[in-house]
């Protein structure tokens, strides 16, 4: 449940969505797929998955869901973003194509595919203070990478090589990588957190 009885959202255009959907309602949250503007009205939160943020920007305009978007964003709506999700958040992106557009709200700088093509996946452990122990075994494909953070933006976690790999700010969490893949629920967990205060 996501208090009040309100369901959660997961933009449903493109991506991995289903997974998201699976770990919400793991998690007893009402979850549901996301894809026009009166079921965005419905949600009290919304995770935007991974996938290719350029066709999710595009079908986003297309459903006439970006404006909507936006202003929820803006309105103060919990929102998490995994991988093209994070794109999707961020202020500005490096390597975007030409015309893409974001949602905004993360006062992030967000490179696109910044580990290269599918073939340069990984895996590795993080160390995140704010989820406590143990590790967050976070798994990354064509992933981003968050290349600066602003003043209002707080970093969760860093490679070694000190790259930020997850950061939030404010009801909006992002994450470089896809904890739905790894059964490790609680970056889920913060965001329904969110969603309930």
């Amino acid at each position: 449940m996501a208090g009040n009885g309100q369901a959660v959202g997961v933009l449903a255009l493109q991506g991995d969505f289903r997974e998201h959907l699976a770990v919400l309602r793991g998690l007893g949250a009402d979850a549901v797929p996301v894809r026009r503007e009166s079921e965005l009205d419905e949600v009290a939160g919304l995770v935007i998955p991974g996938g290719e943020s350029s066709v999710m920007d595009k079908l986003a305009r297309m459903f006439g869901l970006f404006d909507p978007l936006r202003a929820r964003i803006a309105d103060g709506m919990p929102v998490y973003g995994t991988c093209a999700g994070l794109i999707m958040l961020a202020d500005t992106v490096r390597d975007a194509i030409a015309g893409q557009r974001t949602l905004g709200g993360l006062d992030v700088v967000v490179r696109r595919n910044a580990f290269g093509t599918q073939n340069d996946s990984f895996e590795t452990e993080l160390a995140i203070p704010e989820l406590g122990d143990p590790p967050v075994h976070a798994v990354f494909i064509r992933a981003p990478v968050i290349e600066e953070v602003g003043p209002h933006a707080t970093a969760l976690a860093t490679l070694g090589d000190g790259r930020v790999v997850a950061v939030e700010q404010g009801s909006l969490l992002g994450t470089a990588f896809h904890p739905e893949v790894t059964g490790d629920t609680r970056f889920h967990r913060r965001f329904l957190d969110r969603v309930r205060a």
